[in-house]
């Protein structure tokens, strides 16, 4: 099971939406696929249509060491869910004093890792604890990014956490790149701030997709109707970024193999 973070501490850059694209995208080409919804937001788990507040989540799974097939929620066949829930907001105090609680969520999920091609893992824009646990279980970090200049301020911190967890506690840590959302090369900011992006990734040791997001009413759509954006709007500019996003991540993946 290859597992993927989707992680950005600022919000509004679509990282649950793409993670939500990815994880979609990857099932409708015959992968089977794990959503790990570690926001306690829950918008995934929401958009998801699921029962993000069920009695045992993956706050339980981390705090209690539940076995993740026993709180697991099917979306289709072969797309299953794990959601923290509104309770995750409590994981940062309850799990700091554990022995290795940075490696809770990577032991968790080796019970179920022969069950899933792949994991997609959804982060808090936070650099806490489960999002610190989702980065040590990862093979793969993408970071969904708009061309603002806020964007662009915290990448430095972002790229320190990264470097941390790569060097302390997961060496097989790599960043597959940069993804600009919510994009308009229509605009002349646009243009300024994608050197800036391109800088950033070289410093970072990863690239920026080829592939951008454009904005699309749809999403915001889907999001409304609790469904995936391939399923309701199969033409919208969005989607057919996403799926592109798609095609793009597995290529670069099979050239790393």
């Amino acid at each position: 099971m290859k597992t993927i973070v989707l992680t950005n501490q600022k919000g509004g850059v679509a990282k649950t939406t793409t993670a939500y694209a990815l994880a979609t995208g990857l099932h409708n080409k015959g992968f089977s696929v794990l959503i790990v919804d570690a926001d306690p937001q829950s918008n995934l788990s929401y958009t998801a249509g699921v029962d993000e507040s069920q009695g045992s989540t993956l706050y339980n799974v981390l705090r209690d060491g539940i076995a993740v097939k026993d709180v697991l929620q099917t979306v289709k066949v072969n797309l299953d869910i794990l959601t923290v829930g509104l309770a995750g907001t409590l994981a940062d105090l309850e799990l700091a004093s554990r022995m290795n609680r940075e490696k809770i969520l990577t032991k968790a999920l080796k019970e179920v890792s022969g069950n899933y091609d792949y994991c997609v893992i959804d982060t808090a824009p936070t650099l806490g604890l489960l999002t610190l646990n989702a980065l040590t279980a990862a093979d793969f970090a993408i970071i969904p990014m708009n061309l603002e200049v806020y964007s662009l301020q915290g990448m430095e911190q972002l790229a320190g956490f990264i470097q941390n967890v790569h060097e302390n506690t997961n060496s097989k840590l790599k960043i597959s790149g940069l993804l600009l959302t919510r994009y308009n090369d229509r605009l002349n900011l646009t243009q300024v701030l994608k050197g800036n992006v391109e800088k950033a990734a070289e410093v970072m040791e990863t690239v920026v997709y080829d592939t951008k997001i454009r904005e699309s009413v749809a999403v915001r759509e889907t999001q409304l109707l609790r469904t995936d954006i391939y399923t309701e709007a199969p033409k919208a500019t969005a989607t057919l970024d996403y799926m592109a996003f798609v095609d793009e991540f597995l290529k670069m993946e099979e050239t790393e193999q």
